[in-house]
């Protein structure tokens, strides 16, 4: 296998989520070449961070002609990504693009062609669904995949925030034209769908949801703002709102291989305007034999639901929450890992993945994940101005 060190990098998007990226291939030894952005911030992040080469005007097109970059990280505005990755997989660089893959389905299927266009030689194309990479997620899918549960009958839960609470928050994921259509679901949703998804073995394939939007009208910067910036009311105008603030969605998914899971129903509350709720993703996953929960806010422990015996709280690093995800964790029990480290381990897997010369286990999400994550979400629309069923 190639040295990680060995691959370069270049990042396009100077947000929040971009130096997310930056700090977890740092840590990993990959070298990151380039960054791309407006001019302005292009500049400051690749002199905080010191990246050579700076591609300013968002001209990621010449950051691409880089004989120095070879895998590309598409961290900008949703309305860009397919652009983006059509672009760079044209110039053979593999890509991770953020979610969602893009705006709409017909679009994100252009994707999926040009991948398999690329065949077994071709670029490796990873979606940022990086929630597959916590331990905890490994665990339970093990716990599944292995019958330690039984049969799965349900999944129940949410994933909550409070960042948009008021009518003065403000990002640019609130406009359907930036982010798309849906925003609360589409946004952080699809990242609990992915997760679940990813767990039972199997995707979703019907949808009944009911989406609602309660600031029918926010307030704004005249300017752009980075994401969970804090800006003076009287500096602010007023606009409609055409995305949801909340949502609740039922769904329907297909038989896993394993044979545990086969039309298992789950539904999930979204929120980005549940006071006192950071970022909550959490869920149960509920089988004959008992259940496994776990909540993001608390990433290092799961807890084991049984009818007949004491339940359980299992700690990362520690017997029964451990050999399953060797590979996945690199502290000790007691040393917390979190966040940064989902994202660390994701793009190792990718990394070692090229590296391997796609020998090793692709578990990232693929552009087809991240094709039918937006027929999903496109599903979700459809559902809820139809009030009904929806199939995927």
């Amino acid at each position: 296998m190639t040295p990680l060190h060995q691959l370069r990098a270049g990042i396009i998007g100077t947000g929040f989520i971009g130096p997310v990226h930056i700090e977890a291939l740092k840590r990993l030894g990959v070298t990151v070449n380039g960054i791309c952005g407006s001019t302005k911030s292009a500049r400051h992040v690749g002199n905080l961070w010191g990246i050579p080469e700076i591609y300013g005007d968002y001209d990621h097109e010449a950051m691409y002609a880089s004989p120095n970059i070879d895998v590309v990280h598409i961290t900008s505005p949703n309305r860009v990504h397919v652009e983006q990755c059509l672009s760079a997989l044209e110039m053979g660089k593999h890509v991770i693009c953020e979610k969602p893959l893009g705006m709409t389905a017909k679009d994100t299927a252009l994707v999926v062609d040009a991948v398999k266009k690329g065949g077994k030689k071709g670029p490796v194309f990873a979606v940022n669904y990086m929630c597959r990479f916590f331990p905890a997620i490994l665990q339970m899918r093990a716990m599944v995949a292995r019958g330690d549960l039984g049969k799965i009958m349900h999944v129940q839960g949410h994933f909550f925030q409070d960042w948009l609470m008021y009518e003065t928050d403000y990002n640019w994921r609130i406009l359907a034209s930036e982010g798309g259509k849906l925003r609360a679901v589409g946004d952080v949703g699809t990242h609990w769908i992915d997760a679940v998804s990813f767990v039972l073995g199997s995707k979703p394939n019907s949808v009944f949801a009911h989406i609602e939007t309660f600031h029918k009208t926010r307030k704004r910067p005249k300017g752009e703002v980075q994401t969970f910036a804090k800006v003076d009311p009287k500096k602010m105008i007023d606009y409609k709102v055409d995305t949801e603030d909340f949502g609740s969605v039922l769904l329907k998914f297909g038989k896993a291989k394993h044979g545990f899971a086969d039309g298992v129903h789950a539904n999930a509350a979204i929120s980005q305007v549940a006071a006192g709720w950071k970022c909550s993703l959490s869920f149960g996953i509920y089988g004959t034999k008992g259940s496994v929960r776990w909540d993001l806010q608390q990433p290092n422990e799961i807890q084991v639901g049984h009818r007949d015996e004491p339940n359980q709280i299992l700690q990362r690093g520690t017997p029964g929450f451990l050999e399953d995800v060797a590979n996945f964790t690199d502290y000790p029990p007691g040393h917390a890992e979190g966040f940064s480290d989902g994202h660390k381990m994701h793009y190792r897997a990718i990394y070692e993945h090229i590296a391997s010369g796609k020998k090793t286990p692709a578990l990232f999400a693929t552009a087809e994940d991240g094709h039918h994550e937006v027929k999903l979400c496109e599903a979700i629309l459809q559902s809820s101005r139809a009030k009904s069923w929806v199939k995927v």
